[in-house]
């Protein structure tokens, strides 16, 4: 498997913007970067060599890790609002020049209610997040991607197994997870004459702060809640990792990688 892919002329200047010099590593946007898969996925890029810009809504968990790591740069964006995601790549091409991997890792759920208790506002804004702010920060990668010399550049999806089988009561998750599916394979080919890689990954119970809750008790299609397995993050940024370090002319359209006991196969 081939590394990160230098490029041949480094970038030595400094930036408008009084932050980091340029440099001549690979460049990659994780959204939703603060905590959770997209801080152990920018974690894992450090490693392998990339420079990697964070984002999120909250300040304090982007400043946290971007601050212990020198390779990593937080920016505080709302990938919802189409001027947050504007500044978002712009600011990272002033910073580094370009832009080689954008993982849209950026999501948002909603309480498991009766879809005729929930509130059209949570749908609205899940939708918000989950789809239309991935489709605003691929088209912004798009953007950059074409018009960078060398030109190309992947895009990375977190479709999440919600995207292949429903949780009970989920329909704004499902649904928008569901349309990444479709999103991922639209751009994937969009992308193919301009040297752009777009695939998915579908992750189920990492654990993580946000599903710490599943290991005690989670709600199943009969009804009763009970224990699920999770898994180390630390094997999904190591899928990310590998993704992204594929040559351009290869890609994972789609991969799953899941809790090997949690009740995915035959869900329901």
């Amino acid at each position: 498997m081939s590394g990160p892919i230098y490029r041949n002329e480094p970038k030595n200047k400094t930036n408008g913007l009084g932050l980091k010099t340029m440099r001549n590593e690979p460049v990659a946007i994780v959204t939703g970067g603060g905590s959770g898969v997209g801080s152990a996925s920018a974690q894992r890029l450090c490693e392998l060599g990339w420079q990697v810009v964070i984002c999120g809504r909250r300040t304090e968990p982007l400043l946290a890790l971007s601050s212990a790591f020198q390779n990593i740069h937080s920016i505080q964006a709302d990938i919802s609002i189409p001027e947050d995601v504007n500044r978002l790549f712009a600011d990272t091409v002033n910073l580094y020049g370009r832009v080689d991997l954008l993982f849209n890792n950026a999501g948002r759920g909603t309480a498991p209610v009766p879809i005729d208790e929930l509130p059209v506002e949570d749908w609205l804004a899940t939708v918000a997040v989950n789809l239309t702010g991935s489709w605003l920060c691929s088209r912004a990668a798009f953007t950059q991607m074409k018009s960078q010399s060398p030109a190309g550049g992947r895009i990375i999806n977190n479709g999440s197994v919600s995207a292949h089988t429903p949780r009970p009561m989920s329909s704004p998750y499902t649904a928008t997870k569901h349309a990444m599916t479709g999103l991922t394979k639209a751009l994937a080919l969009e992308g193919r004459d301009h040297h752009i890689a777009v695939g998915q990954i579908d992750i189920g119970n990492a654990a993580t702060p946000l599903t710490e809750a599943m290991a005690h008790g989670a709600l199943q299609p009969s009804g009763e809640t009970s224990p699920e397995a999770l898994m180390d993050v630390q094997h999904v940024a190591e899928a990310i990792g590998y993704m992204a370090s594929l040559p351009l002319d290869s890609n994972v359209l789609n991969m799953t990688i899941m809790a090997n006991s949690m009740p995915f196969v035959g869900r329901g």
